[in-house]
């Protein structure tokens, strides 16, 4: 297969998902294999929700939107312009998955694949239904996929690279055991959020988006908020107020009342609006229902910080901040390009 071939595969993934979408699930005309895969691919949608308490049919159909639209002609055409992967010699790559939202480890599995190699899978076990139904689409499209992708439960074997995803504690078991391969090892990442008070309501009714989705299991979701001295947070609990609903799934009350109780319990000095709590805290990653803030006196200083902890951060949301910041509402709308740990998973591809 040519890379022009591999490209044309992965647009008809793309308009085959975008059948699947929180409007609405809708049979289009004119979508390839539709009739070996649609319904099949509506009952894994709801075998993952089931399997997985933290798959909301609404976050599974989000992140299907998202994957639709990356997988248009221009997307991908901006992606893999840097790129020369003509006559590439195809090696294994084996992808360890992390589980944390659907389908976190698709953008590593079409990676690999554009790129030409082998791919080897380890799924998570909090995500296994959508991605082999996905790997099925390719193959009907193309059978030479039968070859170039397969899954295993069992201990990995017979591989030249690896790219693994996981926390800081497995990252360093990962660096250890993959010593002698080729390798790009991810570990926790999280996102925060600059605030200066003036903020229009409109923006932080968006930054509810980047808190919120997925309930905060994402690197890309905001944990974390930097706000000035005698910040009033009135505005910003205002809000957020639609995401009350989020107290109706049992799993994300269950944390959100542990949690308030712990603090309780501890003393801290917190705030509530009875589905969020605000903590002062300088750690970056906060538990489910918790937004942990910092205070600053002054924006450059504020800079340094960010720039000091930028290995520990995925997405900085602000307004005329910094070049590389994310505007309010935008952190969960990633690009082909904006990679994981901002690692360029096509530049070593390109070069194992």
């Amino acid at each position: 297969m040519s890379i022009d071939q591999r490209k044309l595969h992965f647009i008809e993934l793309g308009k085959f998902l975008n059948q699947f979408r929180r409007d609405g699930i809708e049979k289009h005309e004119g979508v390839k294999n539709n009739e070996a895969f649609f319904e099949d691919f509506k009952e894994q949608i709801e075998r993952a929700i089931h399997y997985n308490g933290w798959y909301t049919p609404d976050n599974i159909l989000f992140a299907l939107e998202g994957w639709s639209e990356s997988l248009k002609k221009s997307n991908l055409d901006k992606w893999l312009e840097p790129y020369d992967f003509d006559g590439v010699n195809q090696k294994t790559v084996g992808i360890i998955m992390a589980g944390n939202i659907p389908l976190v480890g698709f953008h590593d599995l079409i990676s690999v694949l554009i790129a030409g190699h082998k791919v080897l899978i380890k799924q998570s076990s909090s995500d296994m239904k959508l991605l082999p139904i996905i790997a099925d689409y390719l193959i009907s499209l193309d059978s030479n996929y039968k070859e170039k992708i397969e899954f295993t439960d069992n201990r990995m074997n017979n591989f030249e690279a690896i790219i693994a995803t996981g926390s800081n504690n497995t990252s360093r078991y990962f660096e250890y055991y993959f010593a002698n391969k080729k390798s790009i090892i991810r570990k926790n990442r999280n996102s925060v959020a600059i605030l200066t008070g003036n903020e229009t309501t409109e923006e932080l009714e968006a930054l509810g988006h980047d808190i919120f989705r997925y309930f905060g299991l994402g690197c890309r979701s905001v944990s974390k908020l930097y706000v000035p001295e005698n910040y009033d947070f009135d505005a910003f609990y205002k809000a957020l107020a639609p995401w009350v609903r989020l107290k109706d799934h049992a799993k994300y009350a269950n944390n959100y009342d542990y949690n308030k109780a712990v603090y309780l319990m501890s003393e801290f000095k917190m705030l509530d609006n009875g589905f969020l709590v605000l903590k002062e805290d300088q750690n970056f990653g906060s538990p489910i229902a918790t937004m942990f803030y910092e205070t600053y006196l002054d924006l450059e200083t504020l800079k340094e910080t960010i720039e000091t902890n930028k290995e520990n951060l995925q997405c900085v949301v602000a307004k005329n901040f910094m070049p590389s910041e994310i505007p309010f509402g935008k952190t969960q709308y990633p690009q082909l390009w904006d990679y994981a740990d901002n690692i360029d998973t096509l530049a070593f591809l390109e070069k194992i």
